[in-house]
């Protein structure tokens, strides 16, 4: 009967496929009238079984797709037919609706935007009539009518065997070095953080579409781990087919050393050029080691040019490293760059309480508000701060209140340090002096008449305050503890080297004291 639609639909002009779709209640009436319901299925009588059949369900699009698969395969090349077309299965019609499954969001998304129209297309073709068409992910199993059909016409055998769900043979084992706790589910995304979630959602979706390559950066404790192992659990659960590599560019060195070592070069390039999706964590780790950013090069090149997802993070923007080559860092940077910033007050509340919710533990919200009003440097901060209360209550059988957390945290993270002065009021001071902007001394331009009131800037702040070099480092964008020290001691230098920048950097203490006591 299929072998005999198919030609029927395709010598059937427009406009009677059209008057059968209008009259489906005359034609089936009158088939009906002709032929009584048998419990054997439909009899043949006088010709008319091949309109009634398709006629069956007012909505039954499954003949409709059935054709277009086959003109598809007709156009496709068989790699496209194997990889998409025929994981493609029948779920129902519905009233001008076609619902089809995938096995996987990534297998989904990638049909929708490659293929959906053309199907639409053609179901409008074919039937006089608009169709949309829905995709959906679910694991089908076929029917034993579809397994009927796969034996009785081997035309269609390519066609239903992609309905089943992956073989086992084709799921790739998971990756011991991902950590399963680190999903999107349990991120807290905040304005500082939701540009890089949604990049890494998207990327995890879709890997090798979009976003290709992609780094993450910014400071310790901030949540680039969480999001790059993400991906790895994302892509593992809803596309298991594909392999992914996760490492640590410190794991990537010893392993690069271990095969040197041991003469198995060749094996440690073929664990990482068969990666579908290559995701490795602290590239900053790769500074000063010449070989290993050589190897890097390549693996690179080898899974990008195979259009294959990378996945890097970095405690910096790329331009910030030193010792790496420019061609690695030009291949660092040629895809998107998503930064991290450590989170607002509302953003911080938020992840203690879901870290309370999480060890079913109940603190009152005004120590939660004090917590995240006094700890604003990193999530990891943010997070031990709230550890260390809850063991303080679960040991000794304790309430949390608020005397008791100023009293354990008193001393940790900075927490009592005189707020009066703050970083933004030293930038102000060391910019009026030297007739440089705030926004200057905080941003990214590398010029002489800059770099030295920032670093003086700098040098200040961590001479004259409480705060962590991590601190001084975010408040002067978003830079990494690394290049406050180094700033610190080239100031120092200058100092004991220079009466006159050692004399500039004393007014400049002055009118910073001054400053602070004229705001009181």
């Amino acid at each position: 009967m299929v072998s005999f639609f198919r030609i029927y639909v395709k010598g059937m002009p427009r406009f009677l496929l059209i008057f059968i779709s209008f009259n489906y209640n005359i034609l089936t009436g009158f088939y009906k009238s002709m032929n009584p319901p048998s419990s054997k299925g439909l009899p043949i009588t006088k010709g008319y079984y091949k309109i009634a059949d398709m006629l069956q369900e007012k909505w039954n699009y499954n003949p409709f797709w059935d054709e277009v698969v086959s003109q598809m395969q007709s156009t496709l090349s068989e790699q496209e037919c194997i990889t998409w077309l025929h994981r493609i299965s029948y779920v129902k019609s519905e009233d001008q609706k076609l619902i089809l499954a995938v096995p996987s969001l990534f297998i989904r998304d990638y049909v929708a935007t490659q293929y959906k129209n053309t199907i639409q297309s053609m179901l409008h073709e074919l039937t006089g009539e608009p169709v949309a068409v829905d995709i959906i992910v679910k694991k089908i199993t076929p029917s034993p009518e579809q397994k009927g059909d796969v034996k009785t016409n081997a035309e269609f055998t390519k066609i239903e065997k992609p309905a089943a769900p992956f073989p086992k043979a084709q799921r790739k084992p998971r990756d011991p070095n991902i950590n399963e706790g680190y999903q999107f589910e349990n991120f807290i995304v905040g304005d500082n953080s939701a540009f890089a979630y949604n990049v890494s959602m998207a990327i995890a979706k879709n890997p090798g579409v979009s976003y290709n390559p992609c780094l993450i950066y910014g400071g310790v404790g901030l949540g680039k781990t969480h999001l790059i192992q993400s991906i790895g659990n994302y892509i593992q659960d809803y596309t298991p087919e594909l392999q992914i590599v996760y490492v640590t560019a410190e794991m990537f060195t010893n392993e690069f050393i271990q095969a040197i070592g041991e003469e198995k070069t060749p094996q440690f390039r073929n664990k990482y050029r068969k990666a579908d999706v290559l995701l490795i964590d602290d590239i900053h780790f790769l500074q000063r080691k010449t070989s290993t950013q050589e190897e890097m090069f390549h693996v690179f090149n080898n899974l990008f040019e195979a259009n294959k997802q990378l996945v890097f993070t970095c405690d910096r923007p790329i331009n910030e490293l030193r010792d790496i080559a420019d061609r690695l860092k030009n291949r660092f940077t040629r895809g998107i760059n998503v930064d991290l910033q450590p989170p607002a007050f509302e953003t911080r509340l938020a992840i203690l309480k879901r870290k309370c919710e999480g060890q079913a533990c109940h603190i009152s919200s005004e120590v939660l508000e004090f917590i995240g009003r006094n700890v604003n440097t990193n999530v990891r901060d943010l997070e031990a701060s709230l550890t260390k209360l809850i063991a303080y209550s679960k040991l000794l059988n304790k309430e949390i209140t608020l005397d008791i957390a100023q009293e354990q945290l008193g001393n940790s993270y900075s927490m009592m340090k005189d707020q009066s002065l703050s970083i933004d009021s030293i930038i102000r001071v060391v910019g009026d002096y030297f007739n440089v902007s705030p926004y200057d001394i905080k941003g990214k331009k590398r010029t002489k008449s800059i770099v030295l009131p920032r670093q003086i800037a700098m040098y200040i702040v961590r001479s004259i305050t409480e705060f962590s070099t991590t601190e001084i480092g975010y408040e002067f964008g978003g830079r990494d503890h690394t290049t406050v020290m180094y700033s610190v001691q080239r100031v120092e230098g200058m100092i004991q080297s220079d009466v006159g920048v050692n004399n500039s950097v004393q007014n400049l203490i002055r009118q910073v004291q001054n400053f602070k006591r004229e705001s009181q």
